[in-house]
């Protein structure tokens, strides 16, 4: 008798649930699923970015709705980069994005991070920067501030690991050569790249930029360090120091005050 009354209690809520949806379906019913398979079957391929960032809030939404968060979002932050680099409380300030559904967002950003860093990790770096440049403009590129980063390698270049230095404004950062060298020692490197970003998206070197490498290469140098390159990067593309024979220049002026021939 109890588990017929149990029984049919059961039957009477869920066909309570079934009148509640038939009156009042959720706005936008079916969307996100379309929008799960639009994306298992082609990828992001023919995806908005105000898509992009309505399937990642929906990761920790159950029910809502979240297209017009992802579009206030995508129109409050510029572009999609910008939206994946918000704080968490940043995000929190758009109507209909909680601590909950902002977690889709950190969470890809994050496993992104750590995705690309593993693949740098995994190989030597010089002769094959492609993996490099992937992590860099992912991790560096749409910062809102100036980042300066040391990539630190072995004998046999191979990552050893790579350190945030420092932070600064939009138009520089502070650039502290021996702690750069002192970083480089703890970790018992031969070389290493160092790599920050232009939030102006233009790549191209200041003055200071230079005078910050030709020092940085200099103190490697009198610690049997080896200074590989120094890479800008931008949105507008990214500036190698190799490439554009900086570092040959450098490097050359190194030679010089080894010599005595100029000074520091």
């Amino acid at each position: 008798m109890l588990t017929r009354r149990i029984l049919n209690f059961l039957r009477s809520r869920f066909n309570h649930n079934i009148k509640m949806t038939t009156k009042t379906p959720n706005k936008g019913a079916g969307h996100r699923q379309r929008l799960r398979e639009k994306f298992l079957t082609a990828g992001l391929s023919g995806f908005h970015d105000y898509e992009v960032v309505e399937l990642l809030l929906t990761l920790g939404t159950p029910v809502r709705d979240c297209k017009e968060p992802a579009k206030v979002a995508l129109a409050t932050f510029g572009t999609l980069q910008g939206v994946m680099e918000a704080s968490t409380e940043e995000l929190c300030q758009i109507k209909g994005i909680g601590p909950k559904n902002a977690l889709g967002i950190k969470l890809i950003k994050a496993v992104a991070d750590r995705y690309l860093q593993k693949r740098v990790l995994e190989r030597p770096l010089i002769g094959n920067s492609t993996q490099l440049l992937d992590f860099l403009n992912h991790t560096i590129r749409d910062k809102a501030r100036e980042v300066f980063l040391a990539v630190f390698l072995d004998a046999k270049n191979r990552v050893l690991g790579t350190d945030v230095m420092s932070e600064g404004t939009v138009t520089e950062s502070p650039v502290y050569v021996r702690e750069i060298v002192r970083r480089a020692m703890d970790k018992n490197a031969a070389a290493l790249i160092c790599c920050h970003n232009h939030p102006s998206g233009d790549a191209t070197p200041s003055k200071n930029d230079i005078a910050i490498t030709q020092r940085l290469a200099y103190a490697c140098r009198t610690m049997g360090i080896v200074l590989h390159e120094h890479l800008i990067i931008a949105d507008q593309g990214h500036y190698s120091f190799v490439d554009n024979g900086e570092m040959a220049r450098i490097n050359r002026h190194c030679d010089k005050i080894e010599a005595g021939i100029v000074k520091t």
